[in-house]
């Protein structure tokens, strides 16, 4: 008979095809690699097949082990009061050649909703806000600037700027009314504290991290030892979708 469990590790084109055929056979959990889909139906014609299986999407950003510190930190000071990220992609201007065209057409979902889940993961889900998009490269035609503000539902108040043909790159900083919690890179954790401009590097029990890709050793741990509370589900996704796709001007 099909394997009880399958993880989904094939190019972005092919994720949605590929669970869905799995799902077919009667396989009852998926691990499907981010972000599921290159677009919001195709998660939902995945829900459908699914019945009662369960699909979860690999955001393993949210297994760093300076994602679980700050985690950690984040309860200890009373929660998240605001924060802000940055989505610009590294290196600038960059085509990303390794992929299909149609996977270029949506990095913004294949790459760029690495970060956003992070932020959104620990600041709370967006329930009010706005965001603005211009400009467009060769590779992109949907947006090259993008920048959004607004409130998610643990009250916290939030900002993200991106510019795709300028130099930059990915970074959160999530603020509490003790400190600052500096993710730039997202590997690293950095702290400031009250009277202080300084940023203190946090010092992580990251040999996993080190010695695998970042997060996928936790992630997949997680993921075959049964439910994973950090786990992106399939609702989830297909909740921020809609928000990426907004965010990239997709729709």
């Amino acid at each position: 008979g099909p394997p009880s469990l399958a993880i989904v590790a094939v190019s972005v084109d092919q994720l949605s095809e590929t669970a869905g055929a799995l799902l077919d056979t009667g396989v009852s959990r998926i691990l499907l690699e981010k972000p599921g889909g290159l677009e919001s139906a195709e998660l939902v014609a995945i829900r459908e097949r699914a019945g009662s299986a369960e699909v979860s999407i690999a955001y393993n950003r949210r297994h760093y082990a300076s994602t679980g510190e700050a985690r950690r930190l984040i309860v200890r000071d009373g929660g998240v009061t605001s924060f802000a990220f940055e989505l610009t992609e590294w290196p600038h201007a960059s085509e990303p050649v390794q992929v299909a065209p149609a996977v270029r057409r949506r990095w913004f979902l294949a790459q760029t909703s690495h970060v956003v889940d992070l932020a959104f993961h620990l600041g709370g889900r967006p329930v009010d806000w706005s965001c603005h998009s211009s400009g467009a490269l060769d590779w992109h035609a949907g947006a090259a600037r993008f920048s959004g503000s607004g409130l998610t539902d643990s009250g916290a108040t939030f900002g993200y700027h991106g510019d795709w043909e300028a130099p930059g790159r990915w970074s959160v900083e999530f603020l509490t009314r003790s400190h600052r919690f500096v993710f730039r890179p997202l590997e690293e954790l950095r702290v400031v504290a009250h009277g202080t401009h300084e940023q203190t590097v946090v010092e992580l029990d990251d040999w996993l991290d080190r010695s695998f890709k970042p997060g996928v050793h936790s992630e997949t741990s997680a993921f075959l030892d049964g439910a994973d509370p950090l786990a992106c589900s399939l609702d989830e996704q297909i909740e921020n979708m809609a928000v990426y796709e907004t965010m990239a001007g997709y729709r």
